[in-house]
């Protein structure tokens, strides 16, 4: 592989000698070069993202990224992470503790990129925003004032946090992200300046940056005069970069985004990306200076039902638990040949500190006990119930994530008759009287009212587009034949704020009579290592460790295993609980190795 060459090669210092500008800021750029305190410079990145890897894991992470020559971490911020409730303050503890990560990259010698949106795709729910905000009448990523009042506030708590951990102020962050890629969304050039204003005034000197793809549309919607312009790209970095120097030629050639892997779908092939297309790419962007961040050097994981969706001719296409993204560093760490060979193309000789993989738990089959059927099991854990003519969407509830349970009482005449739901975000299981409907949803009806009950899940909410801030839940009518089913009662199902304590009046609410419900298995552990869960034989559903929601299984596929790092059991005995929506399997597999699919080669290209 061609060697890079060194920050003090004529390659990269070629040019005039930079001056800050007039500020304290550690990267500068004059030239066409970026210079970190008057030396030059080149930003080798890594996307890695707290909230998707165990607090515990983190330093083990960020070891990884550095083992593989990178100089710079760089990660979202969630918005809705950590103000899911609008009547809360937005928190920053325990896995929260952004804070925390940034000082910890710090301490292993490397630099912090932050992209505090408010908006951030990142295939994460909603692209960030929490949808207490976003189930308004609101216009989202605008100057619309009921955005940016509220977006100001969180950054009032955000900011000043990231500004004490500049570099200017002995820190390790030494750039900050102007919004996330908006020229793929709008063109409120108001909203991007109030953006830049934003992070300006609430005391963030270090260098700013807006990234966008690179074509005239998305640069013309989501560049600023005066703020380094960089790109997002899976591929041609040579057109990249001439289309940029066509715009702005003093600017040194920035990649905020290589895509050296791709996110999945449930019900699509596992997207991989091989090592010689990504390495050659590679070397196309760090040519002449270029810096880059890999997106994703680690991936991680979708905890619980924080992964997003996209939405395609009126299809949504929910997001897979794992984040793993053909990533050179594997969703449970492992280091794979993408990572030795960006290794070697960085020129990094020395040797590598961290195993090639952590401990694993040795093979093993365990019992999977129904102990409770799907609606009783649901019902028992205490919620506040809605009522109204009309279902109350998720939004109405204050509902971000998980299920509600619509229930009716229509008369329905004698005989077959169609029950139509008109409009389901995003998948309905529909009983009469307790008993699953089929899916053709013919009710019998015998003249005398029926309990009609409409378990509605959310399979993710839309993180990229104009679809982003979509509501979820039973949003049209339900009709008998012609006839509108009024007079409805709504009941959230917060899964992801489930405690340890429902979830025992869940599995309590038994014995179970019909294949769906909630069942256990036991987990001995004699030290606790990462393991990876497999449900033969289950269709669809969720499963927790202790009281933790790992994340959803689904038997479309791709995704086979969810992975389970160590820090998320404990010595002895470990309680599995799964919530299966279709059909229970009899048995919990722990295999030694992530599972994540039929593959299919893909690099995502701009015409």
């Amino acid at each position: 592989m061609t060697q890079l060459p060194t920050p003090d090669s004529p390659a990269l210092t070629d040019g005039p000698t930079p001056t800050d500008g007039g500020t304290s800021s550690a990267l500068t750029w004059r030239g066409r070069r970026l210079y970190r305190h008057g030396v030059p410079h080149r930003i080798l990145s890594g996307g890695l993202h707290y909230f998707r890897v165990h607090p515990d894991l983190w330093r083990d992470r960020i070891r990884r990224l550095a083992d593989m020559g990178l100089n710079t971490v760089d990660t979202y911020v969630p918005w809705n992470f950590h103000q899911p409730s609008a009547d809360q303050a937005p928190r920053f503890d325990g896995w929260r503790d952004l804070e925390r990560f940034v000082r910890t990259v710090g301490e292993e010698g490397l630099d912090v990129v932050v992209r505090p949106g408010p908006y951030i795709c990142a295939e994460w729910s909603n692209g960030g925003l929490p949808s207490w905000l976003t189930g308004r009448d609101v216009a989202i990523r605008s100057s619309d004032p009921a955005f940016t009042d509220a977006a100001g506030r969180w950054f009032d708590e955000l900011i000043p946090r990231l500004a004490a951990l500049q570099a200017c102020e002995g820190g390790p962050i030494v750039a900050v992200q102007v919004e996330n890629e908006f020229g793929s969304y709008g063109d409120d050039h108001d909203y991007l300046r109030w953006n830049r204003a934003s992070l300006s005034s609430r005391g963030i000197r270090e260098l700013l940056f807006t990234a966008d793809g690179p074509t005239e549309l998305m640069l013309d919607g989501g560049t600023l005069p005066g703020t380094l312009t960089a790109v997002t790209l899976g591929s041609k970095p040579e057109a990249a970069r001439e289309l940029l120097s066509s715009r702005r030629p003093d600017e040194p050639f920035v990649v905020a985004e290589f895509w050296n892997g791709w996110f999945d779908h449930w019900g699509e092939r596992h997207h991989v990306r091989g090592v010689e297309s990504v390495v050659h790419t590679l070397e196309g962007i760090l040519a002449d200076g270029g810096s880059v961040s890999l997106y994703m050097a680690h991936g991680g994981t979708n905890f619980g039902l924080w992964a997003g969706a996209n939405e395609s001719d009126g299809r949504l296409q929910p997001t897979v638990t794992s984040y793993d993204s053909d990533a050179p560093i594997a969703e449970d760490g492992a280091l794979t040949p993408k990572f030795h060979a960006v290794r070697e193309l960085l020129g990094v000789d020395g040797p590598v500190r961290v195993p090639e993989r952590l401990p694993t738990l040795p093979p093993a089959t365990v019992p999977l006990v129904h102990r409770a059927d799907l609606l009783p099991g649901l019902r028992a854990v205490p919620a506040p119930t809605s009522t109204g003519p009309r279902p109350a969407s998720f939004e109405q509830l204050g509902l971000d994530a998980g299920m509600v349970l619509h229930t009716a009482h229509p008369r329905v005449p004698s005989g077959k008759q169609q029950l139509r739901l008109t409009d389901v975000r995003d998948k309905a299981l529909v009983f009469a009287d307790g008993v699953e409907v089929a899916s053709d949803l013919v009710l019998s009806g015998a003249g005398a009212p029926v309990r009609l009950e409409v378990l509605v899940e959310s399979l993710g909410r839309v993180n990229y587009g104009p679809f982003v801030g979509g509501h979820k839940g039973l949003l049209g009518p339900v009709l008998v034949d012609r006839r509108t089913v009024q007079g409805w009662e709504s009941t959230p199902i917060a899964l992801q704020e489930w405690s340890e304590a429902d979830l025992a009046r869940a599995v309590a609410a038994g014995p179970p009579a019909t294949n769906t419900g909630f069942a256990v298995a036991t987990l001995d552990v004699d030290a606790p290592a990462d393991t990876f869960l497999a449900l033969p034989g289950s269709g669809r559903g969720l499963v927790w460790v202790n009281d933790f929601l790992l994340g959803r299984y689904w038997n479309i596929g791709p995704q086979v295993t969810l992975y389970c790092p160590a820090p998320l059991l404990r010595e002895g005995a470990n309680t599995i609980t799964v919530l299966e929506l279709e059909r229970l399997g009899t048995t919990l597999e722990l295999r030694d190795r992530a599972e994540l699919g039929p593959t299919e080669e893909y690099i995502e290209e701009f015409d």
